[in-house]
């Protein structure tokens, strides 16, 4: 804290004069940090038609926090910034995150910042990095940029409407271009948004709308990450790659399974790619198992991490890919331009020998810090959902069957987007043999089978806000009510189904389950 209060802006030394840019920024209308401005001019280049200038400039984060200081050793050891629906647990201090190193409008402000030219289908001819100083025109939400390219400028936007955001939309037109003949993996799972009143009290769990202006700053964001890394692999500069590898052959199985059970298919025998992938979740779009597919294929990805070693990041279809557009919030973004301005002799504050040796160990340490930020961040959901819901208990709820597993299933609540756990025994009065290669349940007694996908009508028993845990009570499956069975206790196997072997057992469950699927047909 020290450290960051003793900083002071940088200057014009040693940069180049960016300023008559018309960069701006474009954020949700809750940011409190500003790490990234955009702009695009049309290519006056003859051999070029139809192409664009792309200017993506990035808050030189490394000039103020220099390796071996103390505000490095704190942001190594937070990885990165943790965002919660009521606030942020930030890896830089406010001096900085929200001072200094963010890009606010009319104030001069340190930058690197990489200039790309594409062309009309939106692919990436040139690039070249340049440190900077920049001063942003506007620092706009998205709501305010969309609304002013649909038409409806406000103050704010109407001077900038024509000659700055109107080049942007066409250039994300071409990127466009770019991402459809790519085919990077194309999941659609809307994201709530928890609203919370100063008292600290859920009053509402919102869908967030995806607009245009969101594609936009993460396609130019995309391709900025690309040259960085293009870059530093032609200068033979070490770096943090952001490295996401291909799915786990069993994962795929198991979606492959998901899949057919809904009556619909994913190729197998040959090399996958991420456009096999996108194919199964275009015949899912407009179903009942459109969010069931589109979660299914998630959980089948590997997670992303952090490493020197370049393996290519399957998710976006790309070879070379490295975290540069977000150093206030990722330590990893922080490397990349340390190793920058080592790559282009910018100054003494780029990646040291030291850094260079422990990139492994810091790969390592990061990858693991973001997945302890992204569990606290679904654990604080799990329990603001909870206790919002705490006061509906009773109430009946609909939702669809997102997990299942030998002691019940889980459900995702259409309106909330909470998940609650449908234990075994309430499911029916029957024993339910479970298939974890199908993933079903199957009635022991009437051949029921209870897979994926399905919908389910429950009356919320239980909420407990401090461990974010839901109990639901079925009312209907399928419009169904639960089976009432003969085999006595519910959970408890009958006699005559414990001599049944593995084979039949799996034979009943296979059958029952085509049974299921050519009704969905």
């Amino acid at each position: 804290m020290d450290e960051a209060d003793r900083a002071k802006p940088a200057g014009l030394k040693g940069r180049e004069d960016l300023r008559h840019l018309d960069l701006l920024t474009i954020d949700p209308a809750d940011a409190r940090d500003r790490d990234d401005a955009v702009l695009a001019i049309p290519d006056d280049d003859p051999r070029n038609a139809g192409g664009f200038i792309l200017w993506v400039a990035i808050a030189d984060v490394a000039h103020y926090v220099r390796p071996g200081s103390a505000l490095d050793r704190e942001a190594r050891k937070r990885g990165n910034s943790t965002y919660f629906p009521d606030r942020v647990v930030p890896m830089l201090p406010d001096r900085l995150s929200g001072d200094l190193c963010s890009l606010h409008e009319d104030v001069p402000r340190a930058c690197i910042a990489v200039r790309m030219v594409i062309d009309a289908q939106g692919e990436k001819l040139t690039h070249d990095f340049h440190r900077g100083l920049m001063s942003s025109r506007a620092s706009l939400t998205y709501e305010q940029a969309q609304a002013a390219f649909d038409g409806q400028p406000d103050t704010a936007t109407e001077p900038l409407a024509e000659p700055v955001l109107k080049p942007l939309f066409a250039a994300y037109e071409a990127l466009k271009t770019a991402r459809a003949a790519r085919q990077p993996l194309d999941l659609d799972l809307p994201e709530r948004q928890i609203v919370i009143s100063g008292e600290g009290k859920v009053t509402s769990v919102d869908f967030k709308e995806r607009l245009d202006a969101h594609r936009l700053i993460e396609e130019f964001m995309v391709l900025a990450n690309v040259a960085a890394a293009e870059t530093l692999i032609a200068k033979k500069t070490p770096l943090l790659f952001r490295v996401h590898e291909e799915p786990d052959p069993e994962k795929l199985d198991a979606l492959r399974e998901t899949a057919e059970a809904a009556g619909l298919t994913l190729a197998k025998g040959q090399v996958l790619k991420t456009a096999h992938l996108n194919r199964l979740l275009a015949q899912a779009e407009g179903t009942d198992s459109d969010e069931l597919i589109n979660m299914s294929t998630l959980r089948a990805m590997q997670q992303a991490y952090y490493a020197p070693t370049n393996f290519g990041h399957f998710g976006l279809a790309l070879r070379n890919y490295a975290h540069f557009t977000s150093p206030i919030r990722r330590y990893s973004d922080l490397i990349v331009h340390r190793a920058l301005i080592r790559a282009h002799g910018w100054g003494p504050d780029g990646l040291t020998l030291e850094e260079e040796a422990d990139l492994e160990a810091t790969g390592q340490h990061i990858s693991d810090t973001e997945r302890r930020s992204m569990v606290a961040e679904r654990d604080t959901k799990d329990r603001y959902l909870a206790a919002y819901l705490s006061e509906r208990v009773g109430s009946e709820m609909s939702g669809r069957i997102s997990g299942i597993a030998k002691f019940g299933v889980f459900v995702k609540l259409d309106e909330s987007g909470a998940d609650g756990l449908v234990p075994i025994r309430d499911l029916g009065g029957e024993y339910f043999h479970f298939d974890r290669e199908s993933q079903t349940l199957m009635g022991a007694d009437t051949g029921r089978v209870i897979a994926l996908g399905q919908r389910m009508q429950v009356r919320l028993k239980e909420a407990a806000p401090v461990t974010g845990g839901l109990i639901l009570e079925p009312i209907a499956i399928e419009g169904e009510p639960p089976t009432k069975g003969s085999s006595g206790r519910p959970g408890r196997p009958p006699r005559r189904q414990m001599g049944k072997s593995k084979a039949r057992a799996k034979a009943a469950a296979t059958k029952a389950k085509r049974k299921v699927t050519r009704k969905r047909k």
